[in-house]
């Protein structure tokens, strides 16, 4: 697998009441993106990123990570397989446009492995 880009998703109960903090306090203060339950904050620059997640509108648990991998997911599922990881949320679809896939690493923690319908192949 060659990951093309890592964010850091972090739980919070509520974006709207964590927005403050992490936008004027920290300077992440470009909304990349939004759905309600998700919620992406970047520097202007690009630099720093933090992705806020108050609850996955699909998969079962929420994750620590997100690794885009481009046009590998599917490759990257059957490897996850293959090697005998827990797949917590199977190779899905979304609505919003990505395919996905939630896999545990060997010390629990929950590693959603992405494609954006935009990504660089």
């Amino acid at each position: 697998m060659r990951p093309t880009g890592l964010t850091a998703n972090l739980n919070v109960p509520s974006i709207e009441e964590a927005r403050s903090f992490y936008t004027d306090y920290l300077g992440l203060s470009v909304e990349e993106m939004n759905l309600g339950w998700v919620a992406r904050f970047t520097t202007p620059d690009g630099r720093a990123t933090v992705q806020l997640v108050s609850g996955d509108e699909t998969a079962p648990v929420d994750s620590a990570l997100s690794i885009h991998v481009g046009n590998e997911v599917e490759a990257a599922y059957e490897d996850a397989q293959r090697r005998g990881f827990e797949i917590v949320y199977p190779l899905t679809t979304e609505p919003w446009g990505v395919r996905r896939f939630f896999v545990r690493a060997p010390d629990g923690t929950v590693v959603n492995i992405v494609s954006h319908s935009d990504d660089e192949q």
